[in-house]
């Protein structure tokens, strides 16, 4: 009688878990490119500020400062600017501190970006649209901000 240990788990049964997961991930990060290439476009901005920069949390690459936090304060809709806004895997921000202040709330838009893909910013602006033609306020009550408000 032999008292030997059993046979490992044959490696196979463990890698193939990890390479549906990354498979996964990798068509998340694809559905979402579109709307990614738009946060894109600010990488350079943040970069070139004397002020600005880039970090990646958690696979979101998060920009701030300079030109980026000019944008946030003039080109939205919003009275007095944006802290953050997100597009796909990107966030932009005025600066670290309001980054991560608004992480939770951002991520959740992050989860959002990956369900509608290259469809988010379309849908969210329709919603808006509608918020407002009904009498409600574009943004307090846009449901894609309530769901962020509600879980960030």
């Amino acid at each position: 009688m032999s008292l030997s240990a059993p046979n490992p788990v044959p490696r196979h049964t463990h890698v193939a878990p990890l390479l549906a997961r990354a498979a996964g991930r990798a068509l998340v990060y694809l559905w979402v490119l579109p709307t990614t290439s738009l946060g894109l476009l600010f990488l350079p901005l943040a970069l070139l500020s004397r002020r600005g920069g880039a970090r990646v949390v958690d696979g979101v690459l998060e920009l701030h400062g300079g030109a980026v936090a000019l944008f946030l304060r003039r080109c939205t809709l919003l009275r007095g600017g944006a802290s953050a806004m997100t597009l796909g895997h990107v966030v932009l921000g005025r600066d670290e501190q309001l980054l991560e202040l608004t992480r939770d709330h951002e991520r959740v838009h992050v989860r959002q970006c990956e369900r509608w893909g290259p469809l988010f910013i379309p849908a969210y602006l329709l919603a808006s649209v509608l918020v407002k033609l009904r009498g409600g306020r574009p943004y307090e009550d846009n449901p894609f901000e309530r769901e962020a408000y509600g879980r960030g």
